[in-house]
């Protein structure tokens, strides 16, 4: 191929904007020359030359939402193509999002190499998009052990070199700073809530926890709930709901981190926020809930028997999942109230937590995934 030159990314959503962001960054360290265009958010933005296309309203929850915005997806494609006919970069990294980017490397047809970044889940569902993988994607780099030994069986060489929240989930602020900061006081305890990083998830969930947390609150008075913000989202979705309540709550953009690190224990999204909580080792409950039909169309699809990627990781149920008609705030609440009362469960949590946490492997994943690229596209 020779000397790499341009670089083209493909994100859709915060977190695979954030891992995204990540990568760039790395391969930007190992070759400062590569120009990078992308279609990303504000990681990106860190690092890559150019944001060819913002994300902001791309994330999608569920078939309805995902046919609403068709159009846009369809236009987006286009604009790619477009991109690439014109700049002609010397590969494309796609990064989850697969909806889209596995339709996009369809288009491409291997006109450039095409590298997936983050695997689908398609060990979960849909699993005949694994012949697409293997027609249109040049190379596959996964973030779990499973999913490369998944990969290898259907006769794809994928490579798993850890998982890049290892180096990004570090608290800015020591606990005693944090609580200062915010104003929040220690004679309380801390309940985080995270209720996800698209508007969707927060509309639909953030009343679910709010809810849960009154029923906290009425067994545990001597409790305050903070509310991990995705820095993505407008304040104001947040605010209307916690003013239906008249708990002592305290919204923190953009520090989940943090959040997760001064609760005691927290409520969380399905979602990369599990893998978080899992990495900080304070204990926690998963929750989820779409509208009906979205339920009702994608949950035969369902292979696995969690939701939670902790649990996926693990092989088993560490931690409580409360999903779709599960997802009842009175069981929530319960299951954090036996948290924090009982010592013996939440100990149990953190270790098992630990070896999620190891399984995860060592820092640099970011690191080893741009060398493993610059050298598969320099070996072409």
């Amino acid at each position: 191929m020779g000397k790499i030159k341009n670089l083209f990314i493909v994100c859709g959503e915060p977190s695979g904007d954030l891992l995204a962001g990540n990568l760039i960054e790395a391969i930007k360290k190992s070759n400062p020359d590569i120009k990078v265009s992308a279609v990303g958010g504000a990681y990106l933005a860190k690092n890559a030359d150019q944001i060819f296309y913002n994300i902001k309203g791309l994330s999608v929850m569920g078939i309805i939402d995902a046919l609403r915005k068709l159009p846009k997806f369809l236009k987006l494609k286009d604009l790619i193509l477009q991109k690439i006919n014109t700049d002609k970069p010397d590969a494309i990294i796609l990064v989850d999002f697969s909806g889209f980017n596995l339709r996009l490397a369809r288009a491409i047809n291997k006109l450039i190499p095409c590298i997936y970044y983050v695997s689908p889940q398609v060990w979960a569902s849909r699993e005949g998009r694994i012949n697409n993988i293997r027609k249109f994607i040049s190379k596959m780099i996964v973030l779990f052990k499973f999913e490369e030994d998944f990969y290898r069986q259907h006769g794809i060489a994928a490579s798993c070199l850890g998982h890049p929240l290892t180096d990004l989930v570090k608290p800015t602020f020591i606990t005693k700073n944090f609580l200062e900061n915010f104003r929040i006081t220690s004679a309380k305890k801390i309940i985080a809530l995270l209720p996800g990083s698209r508007k969707q998830e927060v509309r639909q969930i953030l009343p679910l926890m709010l809810k849960s947390a009154q029923l906290i609150h009425d067994k545990i008075p001597l409790t305050q709930f903070i509310i991990a913000k995705s820095p993505n989202l407008d304040t104001q979705i947040y605010r209307n709901e916690c003013k239906k309540f008249t708990l002592d709550f305290k919204i923190i953009d953009g520090l989940t981190s943090d959040c997760l690190n001064a609760a005691e224990t927290s409520i969380i999204c399905s979602g990369t926020a599990t893998l978080e909580a899992a990495i900080i080792g304070k204990p926690f409950v998963i929750v989820y809930k779409t509208n009906l039909l979205n339920y009702l169309l994608y949950r035969p699809q369902i292979k696995i028997p969690y939701i939670g990627m902790v649990n996926i990781v693990a092989g088993r149920k560490i931690i409580p999942e409360f999903i779709q008609f599960g997802a009842q705030p009175r069981r929530i609440a319960d299951s954090i109230i036996n948290l924090m009362q009982n010592s013996g469960k939440a100990n149990q949590m953190k270790q098992e937590l630990e070896t999620v946490k190891a399984s995860l492997g060592q820092p640099g994943a970011s690191e080893r995934a741009a060398k493993l690229i610059l050298e598969f596209l320099n070996s072409r």
